[in-house]
């Protein structure tokens, strides 16, 4: 994954407008659901570390200090989330219907209505730690007109946790050594850590439905 998308040379192009841009886009457009969310944060979070830029063979000042990132990354994920309710709300039910395209599949977003159905409003802070959904919960919830106040209270726990969250990981694992060599290897696994809540609440779930 992060071959394909060559994440360091993203960032070292665009700084942290690109940044911006990819978070907002993942979090709520309906095209962003292939762009790297998770890995794409944990590079962010490595490269404003003290060893990261020379690790990845980037510039030093591709990326500003470890407070400004996250702040940013966190802002464009609610910002993002915010879009993609209130594009829901506007669109509705019709968006179930839309043709299938190569940027667009129905499945995507059943995927995340089913998702929500079984979770609740606190979906908004899961869905950030998985791919795909994360795009389309926003655009669910406003389908389905879920309470605005609501929605912004999750989307705001969700943003900062999931933004400031991954980006804080990546700049203090980066200064051990194991991770700092296997850089790719240790985003993927921070990757599948942070899916752990979504995974247990989900086996909860069906336990509870069991009973």
């Amino acid at each position: 994954m992060l071959a394909l998308f060559n994440v360091e040379s993203w960032l070292q192009s665009g700084g942290l407008f690109l940044l911006a841009a990819i978070v907002f886009a993942e979090s709520g457009l309906l095209v962003g659901f292939f762009l790297p969310g998770d890995s794409l944060l944990f590079i962010a979070g490595f490269l404003t570390s003290a060893a990261g830029p020379a690790a990845l063979g980037v510039k030093a000042d591709s990326l500003p200090s470890l407070p400004l990132v996250a702040i940013v990354v966190a802002l464009a994920a609610i910002l993002g989330d915010q879009a993609g309710y209130l594009f829901g709300r506007k669109v509705g039910p019709s968006l179930f219907q839309r043709n299938e395209s190569r940027l667009f599949k129905p499945s995507h977003v059943q995927k995340a209505h089913d998702f929500l159905e079984k979770h609740g409003s606190k979906t908004i802070v899961m869905a950030r730690f998985v791919p795909v959904v994360r795009t389309f919960a926003p655009i669910v919830a406003g389908v389905s007109k879920m309470n605005y106040r609501t929605f912004v209270t999750y989307n705001i726990i969700g943003g900062i946790v999931w933004g400031v969250g991954l980006t804080t990981l990546g700049h203090y694992l980066g200064d051990i050594s194991w991770v700092k060599d296997n850089i790719e290897l240790a985003s993927l696994a921070i990757v599948l850590i942070s899916i752990l809540p979504m995974i247990i609440e989900v086996i909860r779930h069906r336990r509870a439905n069991h009973k």
